[in-house]
This record gives C-alpha cells, sequence and structure tokens, in this order.
C-alpha cells in the first residue's frame, strides 16, 4: 500500500468524484482510476461503488475512511517533528473550538502562534462538542477546545484548562433578578433559552437539570452567545450559563444556584501523539491561561 493511493482514495472520499479528485491532486484521471483499482486489488475488496451518475463508499471503503486519514496525518505529524527539530516548524495546523473560549483569548494566541512560526497554514472552525472531538479522531483537527463530555474515545488525549460555576441568567423583570441565589428546584415549570443539542454548554446543563429531576422545556434555542443573552435579557426564557457569560451584556441579569454548583469545564482534546506544531500551540494556550490565572490572582 502505497502513500499516494491513500491520498488519492481520500480525494475521491471528500469529493465522492474522480474527476473532481484526479483535479484537486493534479493527476490523469486513468491515473488515479488505475492507482485505486490497484488497491482495491490490494485489500482484497471494492472501495467504491460507481454509477453513471454517483460515487459512494462501500462498506469497506467506509472502513478504510478513519484510518486512511490517521495514516496521512501521522505521516503529516513525522514529517512535521522532523522539520521542529531542525528549528521550522511548518505545515498545517488545524484548530476547532466552541464559542467564547472563555479561559484563554484563542485569536491572541493564534496571532502570537502566526507572528512566531510564519510557515505552518493555521485553520479554525467553530462547531458542536461531539463533531469536534470527531474531528479530532478522524484527523481532521488537531485539537479542539470543547466543553467536557461524559465519555470521549480512548484513542484521544484529555487536558483540562478551567471551569467555572454555572448561573442563572434572567430578564430583570424576572422574580428570580433580585435573588441571591437559586436553587435548582425552583426552575420546574419555567421555559428556557439554550444553545442547540451538542453546541456549547447545552449537554451540561440538560445533564445538569436531569440528575435534579427537571423536566424542562427548551422555547428558544440558538447557536451563538449573545442572541442567547438577548432573548434572556427580554424574557423569553431563563438560561443556565457559565459565569463569564454576565460580563458579555448588563441587559440580563445572573443569580448564583444554591446548593452543590454545577460547574462547566472547557477541556482541550488531542490524538494521544500530537504533532509539533500542535504541541506549540498547546504550550502557548496553557502558558497564556497561567498568565491570566496569575494576573486574577
Amino acid at each position: 500500500m502505497e502513500l499516494r493511493q491513500l491520498e488519492y482514495f481520500l480525494a475521491i472520499a471528500e469529493d465522492l468524484h474522480f474527476t473532481k479528485a484526479a483535479r484537486r491532486m493534479h493527476v490523469a484521471q486513468s491515473g488515479l482510476s488505475a492507482s485505486i483499482r490497484a488497491l482495491e486489488v490490494e485489500l482484497g475488496a471494492p472501495l467504491f461503488l460507481r454509477t453513471t451518475r454517483q460515487v459512494e463508499l462501500t462498506q469497506a471503503g467506509r472502513a478504510l475512511l478513519p484510518e486512511a486519514r490517521r495514516a496521512l496525518a501521522s505521516i503529516s505529524s513525522a514529517k512535521d517533528a522532523v522539520a521542529a527539530v531542525q528549528g521550522l516548524l511548518r505545515g498545517t495546523l488545524s484548530v476547532g473550538s466552541l464559542q467564547c473560549l472563555h479561559v484563554v483569548h484563542l485569536p491572541a494566541v493564534l496571532a502570537r502562534f502566526h507572528e512566531l512560526h510564519p510557515g505552518v497554514e493555521i485553520r479554525m472552525r467553530q462547531s458542536g462538542n461531539a463533531d469536534l472531538v470527531e474531528e479530532v479522531r478522524a484527523g481532521r483537527l488537531d485539537l479542539a477546545f470543547v466543553t467536557r463530555q461524559p465519555k470521549i474515545a480512548d484513542d484521544l488525549r484529555v487536558s483540562a484548562l478551567a471551569g467555572e460555576p454555572l448561573v442563572l441568567a434572567c430578564a430583570p423583570g424576572s422574580p428570580f433578578a433580585g435573588r441571591e441565589s437559586v436553587a435548582l428546584a425552583e426552575l420546574t415549570g419555567q421555559s428556557f433559552v439554550d444553545f442547540n443539542p451538542d453546541w456549547g454548554t447545552r449537554d451540561q446543563v440538560d445533564r445538569t437539570l436531569a440528575e435534579a429531576g427537571i423536566d424542562r422545556h427548551v422555547a428558544v434555542e440558538v447557536n451563538d452567545v449573545h442572541s442567547l443573552l438577548d432573548f434572556v435579557a427580554f424574557g423569553l426564557g431563563v438560561a443556565l450559563v457559565p459565569q463569564s457569560f454576565a460580563l458579555k451584556t448588563d441587559r440580563a441579569h445572573f443569580v448564583g444556584l444554591r446548593g452543590d454548583t454545577p460547574a462547566a469545564e472547557t477541556v482541550v482534546v488531542t490524538a494521544n501523539t500530537v504533532g509539533a506544531a500542535a504541541g506549540v500551540l498547546l504550550d502557548m494556550v496553557f502558558e497564556a491561561r497561567a498568565g491570566r490565572l496569575r494576573a486574577a490572582g
């Protein structure tokens, strides 16, 4: 099995089109097709279902896809590691993050990284927690900043960044607005504003309220922090949010939770083997995080 065969396979699997994949890989379509046929013969199974209208992965192709991605990512990491020994970082650094990463100012850290290592192309995307974790597992992201999940695959490494308590966000006219604290049980029957499922702290809040025996109604679902706080401020529902959200608006009121206060924990997820560029960025992130903690103290 050759590296080029895996690269051709991955290009077709992503485009689901032989002509587009050949154009992307700068190779004649006949050469690309011949390479895939040779790979299928070696593996003893067809990888694609080809018709006049479409291309689909077979069951064998779907099984090979994550392994091919991991293999190519490992080869890329090996090249980066050799370059790093020579004092040079190069290649691509793919980063995923949830919205409003309060524990570290990611744009500033990435800008500093780019200044120090201009030979590395930075790619950045935001998405839901599960999607970002799967992107890391599949080798499409080098690392991702997410809210801690109950279970993450054993082939991934999870490093804690910080945790902060959840608080109640409510409208100025809410009966809760003038309170010093609120018990979770008092939220029974309330309409909620929250993120879409798997987005931000939604899963954490779902688990927290389910464990408290509260069957809640989410009236408004959004995928950005500022919309969530605006809907809360106008009385469309209450929300459980990380304490740092209180810094983002003065139109909503924020009230602490009574008793054993649940916390939202932000973690960074990587493969067990971290590439050179990702390792440098992680060092910068934890250094920046330590600096913020010293400044706050």
